[in-house]
């Protein structure tokens, strides 16, 4: 499966921690975020990454090399400071055309979340992982969903009628990929399509019935928006993997 992580950004929210470097690139603990997301893959079994660049885009290429438990390389997107990520999407859209998964850069998670997007039935071209909490503020990608199917994904639906978040993680298999990339074509030949979300697309395509959900159960995400996020995430998800191999090392030795 490969794995298409949405990093062109600079995170500009995180100024001045991002002015010489994106988002993605930040250190959490021992771990950039970009780090930590390979782990995560390589531990879901995933064994092809392409991350879309942009901001320092050499600096990532820098990260990745040498990146020894995974096929890792990169696509620029040299537009990015006039697009939104349906633009990133678009430049990388070559990428999309075997079943592949997108992740945003920003988005963080124990590996168990992506196997259960892997592994979930494949009743839908597009399956978009979701989260539930309790309640939902302005900047979440809210959803609302009917049985295992998305309705809507929109940061504009109103709290009240919404059934949960998008984690900003994509399966696409079977037509999904051929959807996706036809929708954003038709998409950005609208000049003001620049600054949108490719969940737009994806809410297009929820509206004619392409799009299931599968929501991350029990498992812990996270997103890195601002520094209150930054501060969250360098405090757990380190942790994460440290109970990860703890386990790992409990089950070797039980074995022995």
């Amino acid at each position: 499966m490969k794995v298409i992580v949405l990093s062109a950004g600079q995170g500009k929210r995180l100024l001045p921690l991002t002015e010489d470097r994106p988002k993605c690139a930040l250190m959490l603990g021992e771990r950039t975020v970009l780090g930590w997301q390979l782990e995560a893959f390589a531990a879901a079994g995933v064994t092809e990454v392409v991350v879309a660049t942009g901001f320092r885009a050499g600096l990532i290429g820098q990260l990745i090399d040498g990146y020894a438990k995974l096929d890792v390389r990169t696509a620029h997107n040299p537009f990015y400071a006039h697009c939104d990520n349906l633009g990133t999407c678009w430049v990388v859209r070559h990428e999309m055309t075997d079943p592949f998964v997108i992740v945003n850069g920003d988005t963080l998670f124990e590996p168990e979340i992506f196997a259960r997007l892997i592994n979930s039935p494949d009743e839908h071209p597009i399956t978009l992982v979701t989260n539930v909490k309790d309640s939902y503020d302005d900047d979440d990608m809210k959803v609302i969903v009917s049985g295992n199917e998305l309705k809507q994904v929109d940061k504009k639906l109103p709290a009240s009628e919404v059934h949960g978040e998008s984690i900003g993680m994509i399966r696409f298999q079977g037509d999904g990929p051929r959807l996706f990339r036809e929708r954003l074509e038709s998409m950005m030949t609208v000049e003001s399509t620049l600054g949108r979300w490719y969940l737009s697309a994806i809410d297009a395509l929820a509206a004619q019935g392409y799009v299931g959900v599968v929501t991350t159960g029990s498992h812990d995400w996270c997103e890195i928006d601002d520094r209150k996020d930054l501060e969250h995430a360098r405090t757990t998800v380190p942790l994460w993997f440290r109970r990860r191999l703890s386990a790992e090392e409990r089950l070797a030795g039980a074995i022995r």
